[in-house]
């Protein structure tokens, strides 16, 4: 046989020991392992999934609190009607349409008022620009708000609204001149306004079909 293939043969082995060595040799950093505790681990790994994936029961829902008088009619055609949600967007609205009125945006309400309403409001704007005059006004907040009155006909859900809010309104002229209001005075302003939505559809929006003082 070649000697150094002998050699060679001779160098493979001794370095299949070594590795083999190594690898069996213990450190002593190993840790008993609880063959039972990871049996256990394991058997409660998929129930803890399980209950992870089930959904969560759901929270039973709290009885609305009673509505007003004036408001029984809209609570009668729909067990789910809130008051105070239904105030709380109203005075939502009302500032938002409000405000637009003043600026002369009324584009940006479009879609909460009823077509006379906006066509009377966009008469009412256009006018003001005819004249050349310019209308600023600061809304300081709704003071109160309260429905007057409700009815259901026809599968139409309609509510009056009674606001009284505190505003800073002044129209000025084309010169800037004060023609009415005082920039230095917060009127106390009172609306009536009715809203109205079909109890059939799928938008919780009311849209304000008429205005009043």
């Amino acid at each position: 046989m070649d000697p150094g293939l002998i050699i060679f043969i001779a160098l493979s082995a001794f370095i299949a020991y070594r590795l083999y060595s190594v690898l069996g040799t213990r450190t002593g950093e190993e840790r008993h392992r609880d063959v039972e505790g990871l049996q256990r681990a394991r058997t409660r790994e998929p129930a803890e999934e399980a209950a992870a994936a089930a959904p969560a029961e759901p929270e039973p829902q709290r009885p609305l609190p009673p509505v007003s008088e004036a408001a029984e009619p809209l609570r009668a055609a729909d067990p789910a009607f809130d008051e105070r949600a239904f105030i709380d967007g109203a005075k939502a609205a009302y500032e938002m349409i409000v405000e637009a009125f003043a600026s002369g945006d009324l584009k940006s309400v479009r879609r909460y008022i009823a077509a006379p309403v906006y066509d009377a409001f966009k008469a009412a704007v256009g006018a003001r620009d005819g004249a050349g005059r310019r209308m600023d006004l600061k809304f300081v907040g709704v003071e109160k708000a309260r429905i007057l009155s409700s009815r259901v006909a026809g599968g139409e859900a309609t509510a009056s609204v009674e606001f009284l809010s505190n505003q800073v309104r002044v129209t000025y002229d084309q010169h800037g001149a004060v023609v009415e209001g005082d920039p230095n005075r917060i009127d106390l302003v009172k609306d009536l306004w009715t809203f109205s939505r079909p109890l059939s559809s799928n938008d919780p929006n009311w849209t304000l079909v008429a205005t009043g003082a």
